[in-house]
């Protein structure tokens, strides 16, 4: 009886053990995703605007059975950590990151974070090769982190600040009444690198105008724009050059209104975040933006996406979509599946040879310096109703009419990144 009964109860744990295997197997552990980014503070929206875009992405993966590797598919878990707005606190958030298992590292809306998160990385790196991490930036665009500053465990998905300067200065140049600007930035390295920008790309495509102006404010910092917008108009300036985004380009902008301003604005992030409700009817036709998309773009497979977009976000607030965050998931997932691992080293070589294509747009990753490469376009602030302008922004009534467009090749810039390539 007492054998009898020890057969059993083994037949018991085996039937057991068996049936966790399976469900094991049916269910393996995620690979996590850490995005790092400014959940609180003045660029909370910046850092709840990339989540929405974050979390859709990986909810259309994971609907389509997740990543598939040989023994398994895995579902993407996207886990926040709160910056704060603040290097140091972005820092430990990409340490406790590491401690949760996350191999994978996204962030972009600052370009020093970006920077510090790029040496952080490398040392790590370094110092514990079995637990290797790879960054994904979407938004940070400071052209050192692709040329200097370059490293093998970064990839910048977003076209760097030189590239949209190159973009915006498309339009700017054709532009013959135009005599006169006024460059105004975030005081860090990424507004710097968008004045040093402008004006080399102004004194060789328009010498004839001259910068009237040029200030650098505290990144998140002002609450009133008038005295820089007052500035602005005593200056006799016909336009704005602005890399300014969240609450510091809706501020200036609607600061620009209130004393009157009638210049152009040409802008990184005009087209989202409030910029176009704050400026008004005073924006129709003088406020330009450059984007790697935008949803007015020409085209039934553009149109599908936003739509898309809009449905599972329907929310006017919501209302900020990002086409190279969607194409920045599909490149991981792609790179993930080609090397067959999670690990950093095999994902990070398939990722240089990384092309994706969404809603009709083609973007690939250049093994050089690891800068994304893909169109670029123009738009310029217009009425909703209005020709090309099918669809507003943030339920504004006001959206934006492609003006022009650029191939991957016509974006594309030379680099100086001499990258340092580990051996495995």
């Amino acid at each position: 009886m007492f054998i009898l009964l020890r057969r059993v109860l083994k037949l018991a744990l085996l039937a057991l053990c068996a049936s966790a295997l399976g469900l094991a197997r049916a269910d393996p552990a995620p690979i996590r995703i850490a995005m790092i980014e400014s959940l609180s503070g003045p660029f909370a929206n910046t850092g709840e605007a990339v989540l929405r875009n974050l979390s859709w992405a990986m909810e259309r993966v994971n609907a389509a059975g997740g990543v598939k590797l040989a023994a398994s598919s895995n579902r993407l878990l996207l886990e926040r950590y709160d910056s704060k707005g603040q290097n140091e606190e972005a820092l430990s958030a990409l340490k406790a990151a590491i401690d949760d298992g996350a191999r994978f590292v996204v962030q972009g809306n600052s370009s020093s974070t970006a920077a510090v998160l790029i040496d952080a990385i490398n040392k790590h790196n370094e110092r514990e090769p079995d637990k290797r991490v790879l960054f994904l930036n979407y938004s940070a665009v400071d052209p050192i982190l692709t040329n200097e500053k370059c490293s093998f465990w970064h990839f910048r998905f977003d076209a760097h600040a030189d590239m949209r300067m190159r973009a915006l200065m498309s339009v700017l140049k054709d532009d013959r009444a135009l005599k006169s600007v006024y460059l105004i930035g975030q005081d860090y390295s990424f507004g710097h690198a968008v004045a040093r920008e402008a004006r080399r790309q102004l004194a060789l495509l328009r010498p004839d105008v001259q910068v009237v102006g040029e200030e650098l404010h505290p990144m998140g910092r002002v609450k009133d724009f008038l005295p820089y917008a007052a500035k602005i108009k005593a200056s006799g300036a016909q336009a704005v050059i602005t890399g300014n985004f969240g609450n510091d380009l809706s501020l200036l902008v609607k600061a620009a209104k209130e004393v009157g301003f009638e210049g152009r604005f040409y802008t990184f992030y005009g087209n989202a975040l409030g910029a176009p409700a704050a400026m008004g009817d005073a924006g129709i036709g003088k406020v330009l933006a450059v984007a790697d998309w935008l949803p007015n773009v020409p085209g039934a497979a553009s149109e599908a996406f936003y739509r898309s977009f809009r449905q599972r976000f329907p929310k006017s607030a919501d209302d900020y979509v990002h086409l190279r965050m969607q194409l920045m998931v599909a490149a991981l997932v792609q790179a993930i599946e080609q090397a067959g691992s999670t690990e950093a080293f095999p994902v990070a070589r398939a990722l240089e040879q990384a092309r994706v294509t969404m809603a009709a747009q083609t973007g690939s990753m250049r093994a050089s310096d690891h800068q994304f490469q893909q169109p670029l376009v123009v738009g310029v602030m217009e009425r909703q109703g209005e020709p090309g302008v099918k669809f507003d922004v943030e339920g504004s009534g006001y959206g934006f009419r492609v003006v022009k467009a650029l191939s991957s090749a016509e974006a594309e810039l030379p680099g100086s990144c001499k990258m340092q390539r580990p051996v495995q």
